[in-house]
């Protein structure tokens, strides 16, 4: 109904989400030219809802705007390399436009007397972690046994499996879902960061964080070539002392970019004429309202 209504000359859709392939999928349907930011991400690993949702969009997407080089190898392994534009990853500047303010203006450490460089940030929400009681309750026993101060924002998927298990875990700090920018000044003053997210680990490289991912794959292959990622299988008996070892080991590239948004508009704005051509379809196409 929106999109009947508004008659926009775009629909610019974003990342992994079902509402991105909602938005997708009506988009196409309706014959509005459709822009997939964060193209082209592949784990390879067909149980993530995310994973379908990635290949149905960039299949329909009219312009895939691709992160890093591995996403558009993967674009045109798929055959999709004509649709696919590099111009690197926008969380680098939402990052840098917002830890500044963060710094500045986020009271979480002291609310959570917390000190800088004397925690883990742990995040946990994949489906395969957070589910299966029995595979939650091992990871949070071996956090626990470790004695470092874990600070952990819990997602509420995860809550509600956790409250159905009787576990002691002193080292752990429970606390509500940070807001975004008490989120990043918490990585950013963190030891390392322990998580199963995607976006994460993206903040982690630029933020110079060791990243430990419970996860057997990633989207963000470049993070672990330059040794600032590790991941780790969670259903290992112990995996503590892997987490306690890792150190990065080398220089990081200039994986996703710089002035991210700039490179988009720039894009955008070559691409306005084409999609000007298909919205004069739309509106032959279009019940009148």
């Amino acid at each position: 109904k929106v999109f009947q209504s508004g008659k926009p000359e775009l629909v610019i859709v974003f990342g992994d989400t079902n509402s991105t392939l909602a938005g997708a999928l009506a988009a196409s349907k309706l014959l509005i030219p459709v822009i997939h930011i964060e193209a082209g991400l592949r784990s390879f690993n067909r149980e993530m809802p995310e994973e379908i949702n990635r290949i149905v969009a960039d299949s329909i997407s009219d312009w895939l705007f691709a992160p890093t080089d591995t996403a558009v190898n993967n674009l045109k392994k798929e055959g999709l390399e004509d649709k696919a534009q590099l111009t690197g990853d926008i969380m680098v500047d939402t990052l840098n436009c917002n830890l500044p303010i963060a710094l500045e203006k986020s009271t979480i450490l002291q609310d959570l007397e917390l000190t800088n460089g004397e925690y883990y940030l742990l995040t946990l929400h994949r489906p395969y972690n957070v589910d299966d009681p029995s595979v939650l309750s091992h990871i949070i026993e071996v956090l626990s046994k470790s004695g470092e101060r874990i600070v952990f924002p819990v997602h509420p998927r995860t809550l509600k499996v956790l409250k159905s298990l009787k576990l002691n875990f002193k080292n752990i700090q429970i606390t509500d879902p940070a807001v975004y920018l008490d989120f990043i000044a918490l990585e950013y003053h963190s030891k390392k960061i322990l998580t199963d997210s995607g976006g994460i680990q993206k903040e982690a490289y630029i933020l110079k964080k060791p990243c430990i991912t419970l996860r057997t794959e990633t989207e963000w292959t470049e993070t672990i070539d330059d040794g600032w990622n590790l991941l780790i299988d969670p259903s290992e008996k112990s995996f503590w002392d892997k987490i306690e070892s890792f150190e990065p080991l080398g220089k990081q590239r200039n994986v996703f970019g710089e002035n991210v948004a700039e490179r988009m508009v720039e894009i955008i704005s070559k691409v306005k004429d084409s999609a000007k051509q298909t919205h004069s379809l739309l509106d032959s196409h279009l019940p009148k309202s």
